[in-house]
């Protein structure tokens, strides 16, 4: 039937009808023979529900009952005549009867059965599909950007050059390509130190001396030979993310050996009952597992791994057609879209801060598009990529952090493996050597700011603490964002904030940080 008020609304809500029609009518439903009882179940569940007839009565509905029988012999009787009478009601409809139109169409019936919330209201908005205005949004964003695409090869043409790809000077950045060849000594020298403490060769102390400076060594390495190159910015960046994945992991792998061995060191006193973690020790510390762990995409070193059975090679290929194409599109937006932008920029401290708002909102959005498209090629991609080549099988290199609500559980969700490297080898150490947990959180995001600090500040010759400045600066809107959650529950607040500081204040303001720095460092040395 086209209307929502059932007739079987009439009966339930007490609405005055002829008991002599009533019987009649469902002595006619009840000699209709069914075509499926299942499906006459299913059918009458639905009807129930639809028309507001309470959970208990719709609970009993059976399936398959002869005659169109309800299940449960505790039924209703007027409840099982008002969903017959639905049922039959609906066919006589179909069928052209006056008198059923009659019946069902009663002014009396009520409109209005249930307490209901807008679709769009604060409680159900989470709670509706939302595909339709995702589509929207979809071709929205299609319009727009490709007006944008049109409009800025008109202004400027096609801005992208061969150079930006390869040129003369990369030639000159061998220095960097053999400092980046040299770095997988450091972990040889790492498991070096580690089979002559297996054989007694050396004292506890003198293990955790050399350790330290085979670590310190291999983020030092690469600092200085970048410091004393005259190098491309990019290929700095690309050596030392490297170098601090390297160092990463060389921590990783020194710790857990260093418990496995006090682990099993308190096995042969007695002290701990054995397990599979520290009877494998002295056999599972091998260059195969460390090779192993060394190429494989996560920062957390153990003995074995979770494994896939085979590679799936056209899954590969897709996967590598598709890092290529992204990667295309994000040297398309840097050099299309964001160098014109930073060029014709003034330093956002320094001049009119109506004009530098304005600056830092027109590089938002492109600049939103290059970090959307990084993520998806190193995280998503690159990372599965490595994982199904290497048959890794934990692939949880992200969570959803875009619907993240607070800060706090952004950094938890976005970067899986620097997540799980802080929490077993900060966070955790931390609070077993009774460091309280907000001071643990402190010296976690202390050891992020300092990396992000290096990564980004050596390549450019530049010390000006703007990315150690913005990763501390994520504490206080850590407690802020929390406070918002707890205070408004079940609110995006604090979603809102974390896009807005990333994606429009905090990233476009750092980038122009950084250019103009670099700009005034470079004009001082012409």
């Amino acid at each position: 039937m086209a209307m929502a008020d059932s007739p079987e609304a009439v009966v339930i809500a007490g609405a005055t009808t002829s008991p002599r029609a009533d019987s009649d009518l469902n002595h006619t439903l009840r000699r209709r023979p069914s075509a499926s009882p299942v499906a006459e179940s299913d059918s009458l569940n639905d009807l129930v529900r639809d028309s507001g007839v309470d959970d208990s009565v719709g609970a009993k509905i059976g399936g398959g009952g002869d005659n169109g029988r309800i299940g449960g012999s505790d039924g209703s009787a007027e409840s099982v005549n008002a969903v017959q009478d639905k049922k039959g009601l609906g066919e006589n409809d179909r069928s052209g009867d006056p008198s059923a139109v009659k019946f069902a169409y009663r002014p009396s019936v009520p409109a209005h059965r249930r307490v209901k919330e807008s679709p769009l209201s604060s409680d159900a908005i989470f709670r509706q599909s939302h595909a339709g205005l995702i589509n929207l949004c979809i071709v929205v964003l299609v319009a727009v950007n490709s007006r944008l695409i049109i409009e800025n090869l008109m202004k400027y043409g096609w801005l992208i050059k061969t150079g930006f790809w390869f040129s003369s000077r990369s030639l000159r950045d061998w220095p960097l390509f053999m400092c980046g060849l040299t770095l997988p000594i450091f972990p040889l020298a790492a498991f070096v130190v580690e089979k002559l403490v297996q054989q007694k060769c050396i004292s506890e102390a003198a293990v955790v001396s050399l350790h330290i400076v085979i670590t310190t060594t291999s983020i030092l390495y690469p600092v200085v030979v970048i410091l004393r190159c005259d190098s491309a910015v990019l290929f700095g960046v690309a050596l030392m993310l490297f170098a601090c994945i390297v160092w990463l992991k060389l921590v990783s792998y020194v710790h857990t050996n260093y418990d496995m061995r006090a682990l099993h060191k308190a096995v042969e006193k007695g002290d701990a009952t054995p397990s599979s973690l520290n009877t494998e020790y002295p056999h599972s510390n091998n260059l195969k597992n460390l090779a192993y762990f060394m190429v494989a995409p996560t920062l957390c070193y153990q003995t074995s791994y979770p494994r896939t059975a085979c590679v799936r090679k056209g899954w590969v290929f897709r996967q590598l057609v598709k890092l290529i194409i992204f990667t295309g599109v994000m040297g398309f937006i840097v050099e299309q879209y964001i160098n014109p932008i930073v060029k014709n920029s003034k330093h956002p401290l320094k001049g009119d801060w109506l004009y530098a708002i304005e600056r830092v909102l027109k590089l938002s959005v492109p600049n939103l598009y290059v970090w959307l498209c990084m993520f998806y090629c190193f995280f998503h991609l690159w990372l599965n990529i490595l994982a199904e080549l290497l048959c890794f099988g934990d692939r949880e290199f992200y969570k959803d952090w875009w619907n993240a609500k607070t800060v706090e559980e952004y950094w938890r969700m976005w970067n899986m493996p620097v997540h799980k490297w802080m929490v077993r080898h900060i966070y955790f150490p931390c609070l077993r050597h009774g460091v309280p947990k907000g001071v643990a959180i402190i010296i976690a995001f202390l050891v992020s700011a300092v990396f992000h600090e290096l990564c980004i500040a050596v390549p450019c010759h530049i010390f000006k603490l703007w990315a150690f400045i913005g990763i501390m600066f994520q504490v206080p809107l850590v407690l802020i964002t929390n406070y918002l959650q707890n205070k408004f529950r079940n609110s995006m607040v604090g979603n809102m904030i974390f896009w807005f500081i990333f994606c429009i204040l905090g990233q476009p303001m750092c980038l122009l940080l950084y250019y103009h720095d670099l700009m005034n460092r470079k004009g001082k040395l012409d």
